[in-house]
C-alpha cells in the first residue's frame, strides 16, 4: 500500500499541472493560516462591518502604487497620532497648555480629500478642556482652523470626567460649519475677500492647502510645501490628561488594494477571504464526499430494499433544483453560512451515491470480495477494506472537484447579495463593487483582485484534478 502511495506521488508530481496547483494551494494554505493567526476571530463584526474602523480612511480610494505612473496626480494619506505631547507649558496661577505639532509635505498638484481630527480618554476635574488647531502654511500665514470645548460634564457626573473613553470625539474638518467660519476670518483678514459658509462648504480643504487663482472663492490651485499643524489643549487642573490626538489629511491612493466606498481596506477584506474560502470548499466537499461514498458503497453491496431506499431518495434530491431552494431559504432563516454549505452538502451527494453505487455492482463480483465473503468477512470489513479501496482514487478526484464548485456557489449568492455579512469573502466584496456603481464608474481595484482570486482557486483544485486524472484512469497515463 505504501509502494503504492509512492507511485502514485510521483506520478502525480511528474505532471506540470500537479506541480503547479500544489504550489499555489500550499500558498493558499500558508496565506488562510497566517490570516487565522493574525486576525481577530470576529473580523467581520468588529472590524469589516464596523464603519467607525474606517473613518479615517479615504474613500474609493486606488492603491498606492498607482501613483508610479503619474505620482503628481495623486495624495498621500497621512495619519499623524500621539498619545504624549511634543511641549507642555505648566502654570501655577494659570492653564496649562498641552502642545501636540506635526509637519505635512504636501507635493501634489492636488488637495487633500478631507481633514479629519480625533481625540480620547480627556480626563479633567473642574473646568472643561478646550482645543485649537492652527495650521502654518508655507507661504507663512498661520490660519486658526478649528477652536471648541471638550463636551462638559452632566450634573449627575462627579469628578474626575472622563469623556470619549470609549470611542473617540472625531470631526471631519472637510465639512465642518465651524471651521468655515474660521476659514471666512482668515479670507476677510488676509486676502480681503468677503464670503459666507455656503459659498465655501465642503471646500475647506481648498481654502487651508490652496491659493485663490481669482479673486473669488471657486478657483483654486494647490500650495506645495511643508505645512505645520498645531494642536492645542488648554486644560485648568493639573490632574487634567489627554488621551491619543489624532490629525489625517485624507489621501487619493491607500494601501496595497486600495479601499472601498466606505474606506474599507480591501486587501484585508481579501486576506480575509482566503481561509474562508478554503474552509467553505474543503469543509463542503469532505462532507458531501463522505456522505455521497458512504451511502453509495452500503447501496451497492447491501442491496435489497436498503438499496432501493437509498437510490430512491437519491433520485428525488438531484432532481430538486437547487438555487431556488438556497435562494428561499436564506431569504426565511437568513443569511448564514453555515446554511449556506449545509444545504449545498445535503443536494450534493446523491449524484456521487448514484456513480459510487454502480461501481460497486460491478466490484461486488470479483473474486477478492467472494474470498472475503468466504473466510466469513464481516459487511462492514468488507465495504471498508475491500470495496473503499479500490474505489478511492475516483472518490478522491471527485472531492477534488466539489471542492471548487462549494467555493463558486457560495461566491455566487454573495454576488446575489444572499452571502453571510459577518464574514467578508470575495463574492460579497465583488457584490459591493457592482451594487455601488464601482465597475461603471472604473473603480478597477475593487472589481477584479476578488474576481481573480475566485477563479485562481478554482483552478487550483482543477490543476489538481488533471493531475489527479492518470492515476483514476490508467489507461491514460503517457509514459515516456
Amino acid at each position: 500500500m505504501n509502494e503504492k502511495l509512492k507511485t502514485n506521488l510521483r506520478e502525480f508530481y511528474s505532471s506540470r499541472s500537479g506541480k503547479a496547483g500544489a504550489i499555489l494551494f500550499l500558498i493558499f494554505f500558508i496565506v488562510s493560516f497566517l490570516v487565522i493567526l493574525l486576525f481577530p476571530l470576529n473580523f467581520g463584526n468588529t472590524v469589516w462591518s464596523n464603519p467607525v474602523y474606517w473613518s479615517d480612511n479615504p474613500k474609493a480610494a486606488p492603491p498606492f502604487w498607482i501613483s508610479s505612473f503619474n505620482s503628481n496626480s495623486y495624495v498621500d494619506h497621512v495619519t499623524f497620532s500621539s498619545s504624549i505631547p511634543d511641549e507642555i507649558v505648566d502654570c501655577i496661577q494659570c492653564p496649562n497648555k498641552y502642545y501636540y505639532y506635526f509637519e505635512l509635505d504636501h507635493t501634489s498638484d492636488n488637495f487633500p480629500t478631507f481633514l479629519s481630527f480625533s481625540y480620547d480618554n480627556v480626563t479633567f476635574n473642574q473646568e472643561s478642556p478646550f482645543v485649537k488647531i492652527y495650521v502654518e502654511r508655507p507661504d507663512g500665514k498661520t490660519i486658526l482652523v478649528y477652536r471648541d470645548v471638550v463636551t462638559p460634564p452632566l450634573s449627575n457626573e462627579t469628578p474626575p470626567y472622563v469623556k470619549y473613553g470609549n470611542s473617540p470625539f472625531r470631526i471631519n474638518l472637510s465639512g465642518d460649519n465651524t471651521v468655515s467660519s474660521n476659514l471666512i476670518s482668515f479670507l476677510s483678514s488676509d486676502l480681503n475677500i468677503h464670503t459666507t459658509i455656503s459659498e465655501i462648504s465642503g471646500r475647506n480643504e481648498r481654502i487651508i492647502f490652496g491659493n485663490l487663482i481669482h479673486d473669488d472663492v471657486e478657483s483654486f490651485e494647490a500650495l506645495k510645501g511643508s505645512y505645520y499643524i498645531t494642536v492645542e489643549f488648554t486644560l485648568h487642573d493639573q490632574r487634567d490628561s489627554i488621551g491619543n490626538v489624532k490629525f489625517v489629511s485624507g489621501g487619493s491612493k491607500y494601501g496595497f488594494m486600495g479601499t472601498d466606498a466606505l474606506g474599507r481596506d480591501l486587501a484585508l477584506g481579501l486576506l480575509y477571504g482566503f481561509p474562508v474560502a478554503l474552509f467553505i470548499g474543503l469543509v463542503t466537499s469532505t462532507l458531501t464526499t463522505f456522505i455521497g461514498t458512504s451511502l453509495g458503497i452500503i447501496s451497492g453491496y447491501v442491496g435489497g430494499k436498503t438499496d432501493i431506499a437509498i437510490q430512491r431518495f437519491s433520485d428525488i434530491l438531484s432532481n430538486i433544483p437547487l438555487l431556488p431552494v438556497l435562494i428561499f431559504l436564506l431569504f426565511v432563516i437568513g443569511p448564514k453560512l453555515w446554511l449556506v454549505m449545509i444545504i449545498l452538502i445535503a443536494f450534493g451527494w446523491p449524484g456521487l451515491t448514484i456513480i459510487v453505487r454502480s461501481m460497486v455492482l460491478q466490484i461486488r463480483t470479483g473474486q477478492s470480495i467472494e474470498s472475503a465473503q468466504a473466510i466469513g468477512a464481516s459487511r462492514i470489513r468488507i465495504m471498508y477494506r475491500h470495496i473503499f479501496p479500490q474505489l478511492a482514487p475516483f472518490i478522491f478526484a471527485q472531492l477534488i472537484f466539489f471542492t471548487p464548485a462549494a467555493i463558486l456557489a457560495e461566491a455566487s449568492l454573495s454576488f446575489l447579495g444572499l452571502g453571510d455579512p459577518s464574514i467578508p469573502t470575495w463574492g460579497q466584496i465583488l457584490e459591493n463593487g457592482f451594487r455601488t456603481g464601482g465597475v461603471y464608474i472604473g473603480y478597477w481595484w475593487w472589481i477584479l483582485p476578488p474576481g481573480i482570486l475566485i477563479v485562481l482557486t478554482a483552478m487550483i483544485f482543477v490543476f489538481i484534478a488533471i493531475a489527479f486524472e492518470p492515476i483514476v484512469n490508467p489507461k491514460i497515463k503517457k509514459y515516456e
